[in-house]
């Protein structure tokens, strides 16, 4: 019998411990437990009520192209929960001037493959315009070192579409600078359609044209999940056995000893053959700090930023007011502290009644941990200051909801792959020792439950346990 520690209980430590419990199952011989430092399971993962609305703290769904999350919550039994995003009302702005203009049709990311709709298009230059049309003719680059999103884009396409579309994308998604992201840890399927077409807009189309990936859910860019994105971790969590996973645990450290780990965990510590660190890379090293400098220093190279998620809803007189569509991004340029508002009500119907509007706000920005310091009261100001500006809303909320994200979210910046890289080349002196989490290979939510299942693998494969098919 093997006895494996996962260490963390959000969405990767939880797809960890569903692998181990499927295999357990089917008989193979594993034992393992989870701990986890705060008082609840499923890390980033939670939806409350608020106004009778269904509120998402962290991600609100995941990308329908990425096949691993969708699987897992069928095989957690919650399939039938699986639903797209309302595409047909897919419309999303961009503040410009403190104006929302809407993104054109045809724009896949950032890659324009509709000419027509680009060139009639206010949110672009005649110069950015021109250079669209140059791009289609760039001849095959051999791949190069590695760049930021920001020399990468403005390379095809210029600094205006970096300022206005790129870095407000990015910032969307990793809360991070295009600028300082790694093109190819973040875009890795442009920097090959670089080495391949030359020109993003002919690999887009390109690649437009070919099937969907097995397993996507549905033609909606987004899925998500009718009672909440928490009813995923929340499915993990019921299908393990009672005691195996151990909230208000926080582990102090873990050592090597002879052929065993030795974590310490409150007041105790306990013996294991097998270790998934399921943490932010920092975390990750802190606990290795005993175990090698090395990975411990690496693991610490890999930076984090925080931000701040605001829920608010209105009355149905600011729902009509609204514009139809998903929300805005707001460019950095624009000297706001919101970074993208969404309007919830017509990404997800289900999720808010008909006579109210559900808003989340995003704030984040050079001073972000100064920002997390405001109370709510002065960040409910900025918020509804910066609303007034963007939607002309006036009225009081009918109710707000406030998290803070400290560290959250792992930014790749340029030369991340090779951050990595070092990072398992340490691993490969401790096979029986994994990662897992949104710090290395994606950040989404499909990615953390990839990287989950990946790391108990890894570790079942060092130890020889007997495979035995899970799903």
């Amino acid at each position: 019998m093997k006895r494996f520690a996962i260490i963390g209980g959000g969405v990767s430590g939880l797809s960890a411990a569903f692998y181990l419990e499927e295999l357990r199952r089917r008989g193979a011989k594993v034992e393992y437990s989870l701990l986890e430092a705060s008082h609840r399971l499923g890390g980033a993962l939670r939806t409350e009520k608020l106004d009778d609305c269904l509120v998402e703290a962290g991600p609100d769904s995941f990308l329908s192209e990425k096949p691993w999350a969708a699987d897992l919550c069928r095989r957690a039994g919650i399939g039938d929960q699986l639903m797209g995003s309302n595409d047909a009302a897919r419309k999303t702005y961009i503040l410009v001037n403190r104006r929302l203009v809407p993104m054109p049709d045809g724009l896949m990311f950032m890659v324009p493959t509709d000419f027509a709709a680009a060139a009639l298009s206010p949110l672009f230059s005649m110069q950015t315009k021109y250079r669209m049309v140059r791009e289609r003719f760039l001849p095959p680059r051999p791949a190069q070192a590695d760049e930021s999103v920001a020399a990468f884009v403005a390379r095809h396409y210029g600094d205006e579409m970096v300022e206005r579309l790129a870095d407000p994308l990015l910032a969307g998604v990793y809360g991070g600078r295009a600028k300082n992201l790694s093109v190819r840890a973040t875009l890795p399927r442009f920097a090959e359609m670089e080495v391949q077409y030359g020109s993003l807009g002919r690999g887009m189309l390109a690649a437009r044209n070919k099937p969907k990936p097995p397993g996507a859910t549905s033609s909606s860019v987004f899925t998500s999940l009718r009672n909440g994105m928490q009813s995923m971790t929340d499915a993990i969590a019921a299908s393990l056995p009672a005691g195996v996973a151990q909230v208000g645990m926080p582990v102090e450290a873990i050592q090597r000893e002879g052929d065993s780990w030795v974590v310490s965990a409150g007041f105790g510590s306990d013996e294991f053959d097998g270790v998934i660190l399921a943490v932010p890379a920092y975390v990750a090293g802190h606990l290795l700090r005993m175990v090698s400098n090395e990975l411990a220093a690496g693991l610490n190279a890999i930076a984090y930023s925080s931000s701040v998620t605001i829920a608010l809803t209105y009355s149905q007189e600011v729902r009509a007011s609204l514009p139809p569509g998903f929300g805005f991004l707001v460019p950095r340029s624009e000297g706001l502290k919101m970074l993208a508002a969404t309007f919830v009500h017509n990404k997800f119907p289900h999720r808010a009644p008909d006579d109210c509007a559900l808003l989340r706000c995003f704030l984040s920005g050079s001073d972000e941990d100064n920002l997390l310091d405001l109370s709510d009261e002065n960040i409910l100001a900025i918020v509804r200051t910066e609303l007034q500006q963007t939607l002309n809303i006036t009225a009081d909320p009918r109710a707000v909801r406030i998290y803070r994200w400290k560290k959250a979210m792992a930014q790749y910046n340029v030369g991340h792959l090779e951050r990595l890289a070092r990072i398992e080349q340490s691993l490969q002196n401790f096979p029986s020792l994994a990662l897992a989490g949104n710090g290395y290979r994606g950040i989404g939510v499909p990615d953390c439950v990839r990287s989950g299942e990946e790391a108990a693998q890894r570790v079942l494969a060092a130890l020889g346990v007997t495979h035995v098919t899970a799903g």
